[in-house]
């Protein structure tokens, strides 16, 4: 994938060598986490055709998934798992972006992540679930659907 001057200038303006800028710039940050909390799928695609390392968490221990959630982009989230960034992630709290987004009332980014698979019932380290600290009657109602549906065998 070739870069586009857009790109080049995103890297350059935020401190990364490019290419491949898969390091951290100056300030510790790293291009795939600051892509995905600016919503940049742009950038973000080009940094996934560089091997950017899924891995990556920023200074509160969150993954680029946690940025993209933060963003509200779905476009980002979708690049982030469709390369395979883990959506069960849990950061040094105990925290997922599935608790991050409920906690936030971001329920387009709740479903999104219900859709790909994230565990409702997975806790902090104070024992709250996704479910527990729903910030709105949306979220609550996506994540109680999906706590019964997890709870609830099939019928055959």
């Amino acid at each position: 994938m070739t870069i586009s001057a857009d790109i080049s200038a995103w890297l350059l303006e935020h401190g990364f060598q490019e290419p491949p800028a898969l390091a951290q710039n100056p300030l510790g940050k790293h291009a795939l986490i600051l892509a995905a909390q600016q919503g940049r799928a742009d950038v973000l695609t080009f940094l996934l055709h560089q091997g950017a390392n899924l891995e990556v968490l920023d200074a509160y221990g969150n993954n680029a998934l946690w940025a993209a959630c933060f963003a509200e982009s779905s476009q980002c989230i979708e690049l982030l798992l469709q390369a395979g960034i883990r959506v069960d992630y849990q950061n040094p709290s105990g925290a997922s972006a599935l608790t991050y987004a409920s906690s936030s009332g971001k329920q387009a980014v709740v479903a999104q992540l219900l859709a790909a698979g994230a565990n409702p019932l997975l806790t902090t380290q104070d024992d709250f679930s996704a479910l527990d600290l729903a910030a709105n009657r949306q979220c609550l109602q996506l994540l109680r659907a999906a706590a019964k549906a997890l709870h609830t065998p099939e019928l055959k």
